[in-house]
């Protein structure tokens, strides 16, 4: 009976606790970008032109203002020279190059994961994620060699194995990058949703 009530807790929480940390996430970005906002337009409007969600409509358009001016040349490289300083900085850049790095693993550009391989390993398939085709972005030790970087993350885990693979090694499977990385990352237990 004990056992019973367990798995059925466990289970109740398994299914809340994604939705309930996504509903929080946008909650919290709401309430700051309105509490931040908010105060700035308290100061600029007359209080009888602000309205309760102003603010956060604001906040939404400053984002995609910016999401604009990252299109530009100019300003990518303006920002990169920025970046650069941060990364130059003790500390900050340890921090700032963490968030980077993760933020960078959700963004729609191109860099980053690859298409979804199957590497065969002594008989047995291992499934992973090209992150390096162009040999001459490999390590000089690595480049006279058809080879290709692959990322096998771990299930469970936030780590993984960088390997280089020979290109008759590894086979293009039919998953997008989230299909494949939520099969690796859940052991294949929730399988693929068509």
């Amino acid at each position: 009976m004990l056992k019973y009530l367990s798995t059925t807790l466990l289970t109740g929480v398994i299914t809340l606790f994604p939705l309930v940390l996504t509903i929080y996430l946008i909650y919290w970005l709401g309430v700051t970008s309105e509490e931040i906002m908010g105060k700035l337009f308290h100061y600029i409007l007359p209080d009888d032109t602000y309205f309760p969600g102003l603010g956060m409509f604001a906040g939404i358009i400053i984002v995609f203002i910016v999401g604009l001016m990252m299109k530009a040349y100019l300003v990518r490289k303006i920002f990169s020279l920025g970046e650069n300083v941060l990364y130059r900085l003790p500390l900050i850049k340890s921090v700032y190059r963490a968030f980077r790095d993760f933020f960078d693993f959700f963004s729609p550009k191109k860099e980053g994961l690859g298409q979804a391989v199957a590497v065969t390993f002594q008989n047995i398939e291992l499934v992973g994620f090209v992150t390096q085709e162009d040999p001459g972005r490999l390590p000089p030790s690595f480049r006279d060699r058809d080879c290709v970087l692959v990322y096998l993350p771990m299930s469970y885990m936030v780590g993984g194995y960088t390997i280089l693979v020979p290109h008759d090694e590894i086979r293009p499977l039919d998953m997008t990058r989230d299909e494949a990385m939520r099969f690796v990352l859940t052991a294949g237990i929730t399988g693929r949703r068509t």
